[in-house]
């Protein structure tokens, strides 16, 4: 087995940690310095990272570690470098940016999602590195704005950063489950648009809120129509349409008949739900009672379906076999991460595997086993070792 820095690799974790990688320029924070802090490990290791600014101030780190043994594949691993914001201090038990050990835990914001997982690939990537030879190359890839937009996996893709890879494994907090399917996101704005009348005389007008009452009832049959033709699926669930925000009106003018109002959804599916046929069925439903509807794709993220046979996804597999001596659990993946645009607008197969609870992403108190950050380092190396050498 490969030997790693399993203290290392924890003290990194709580150095991440303890840098507030927000996307919240007006406090002044970003993910620069987490990235930078990337960089500089990288470089103390003699590799030679590049970085590409996927936004401004928001730096892509991507490193590639030649394996000196020959020819042979190339193996991507994947975190990225911020965190969603900490919310209210006070109701954290600890200090959301100390990266404080207590009780066998690493607690802090971003400690599970996901800077234990980022530390642990790059301690892994140098831990094969100086195990010895190995054919092909590790590319080790920490991406800015995951929790947003994913402008840094998106980035990543249209800089051509894709080609030649031929596997991903995106280290997001997964509790030890191999998740090889992903659930896809589909968001929705629809812009529906009458006319304007007084409350007194609505006879005069075209009401949208009405429309967008008649929306919220169809929308509530249309999940129910998906879920009876698309079951529910054994690691991902059932599809859901979920209307999140209704706007119209004016408080100030309750006596008004609006000339639009706003409806958005948050469409979550499984493989098979095709998103196109989705949002063009969403606005036919919309556009009646003669009210002009118009319907804005925000975000198109299909779902993952990456066979549990793929060369990466069985390399994990016989990786956590060899390290932890139970037999794997293949879960999914409940929202997106960066593998959905790796894979699906880049071509590369992935799977995500990582420390920390698969639920604890975003909550107060936030925290990460140390003992899991050390497994997973081990998984790591020995999942590249096994994908590069074919040994699966």
């Amino acid at each position: 087995m490969i030997e790693i820095d399993a203290d290392g690799v924890v003290r990194f974790t709580q150095a991440l940690v303890r840098v507030p990688s927000t996307n919240d320029p007006a406090r002044g924070r970003s993910e620069r310095p987490a990235a930078e802090l990337v960089e500089a490990k990288m470089r103390e290791w003699g590799w030679d990272p590049v970085v590409y600014e996927a936004a401004p101030g928001r730096p892509n780190v991507v490193a590639v570690v030649e394996g000196g043994g020959g020819p042979g594949p190339t193996l991507m691993f994947e975190g990225h470098t911020d965190v969603v914001t900490e919310g209210d201090p006070s109701a954290w038990s600890v200090d959301p940016f100390g990266g404080e050990i207590r009780d066998g835990r690493l607690w802090g914001r971003g400690s599970a999602d996901m800077k234990s997982g980022l530390a642990a690939i790059l301690y892994a990537t140098r831990a094969l590195q100086l195990a010895g030879p190995f054919p092909g190359r590790v590319k080790v890839c920490a991406l800015a704005d995951e929790e947003g937009l994913m402008l840094g996996a998106h980035h990543f893709v249209s800089a051509g950063l894709t080609a030649g890879v031929d596997g991903a494994i995106v280290a997001e907090p997964e509790a030890g489950e191999i998740c090889a399917v992903a659930k896809g996101a589909l968001r929705l704005r629809v812009e529906l648009t009458g006319t304007m009348a007084h409350g007194a005389m609505p006879q005069h007008g075209r009401n949208p809120v009405a429309a967008a009452g008649s929306l919220l009832v169809a929308l509530r049959e249309l999940q129910g129509e998906l879920q009876a033709r698309h079951p529910a699926h054994e690691h991902l669930g059932e599809v859901y349409v979920t209307p999140t925000v209704l706007r119209a009106g004016s408080e100030e003018q309750v006596n008004v008949i609006p000339a639009t109002a706003s409806v958005f959804v948050d469409v979550r599916t499984i493989p098979g739900v095709e998103h196109k046929e989705l949002a063009d069925r969403v606005a036919a439903l919309a556009s009646r009672d003669g009210i002009d509807a118009e319907v804005s794709v925000l975000v198109d993220r299909p779902p993952v379906d990456v066979p549990v046979t793929d060369p990466v996804v069985a390399a994990l597999a016989a990786a956590h076999l060899a390290v932890t001596g139970e037999e794997p659990v293949y879960g999914g993946v409940p929202g997106s991460t960066d593998g959905t645009v790796l894979t699906h607008w880049g071509g590369i197969p992935s799977v995500v595997y990582g420390p920390g609870g698969k639920w604890i992403a975003h909550q107060a108190d936030e925290f990460v086993e140390v003992a899991e950050i050390v497994r997973c380092t081990r998984v790591f190396a020995e999942a590249a070792r096994r994908f590069l050498t074919r040994d699966f």
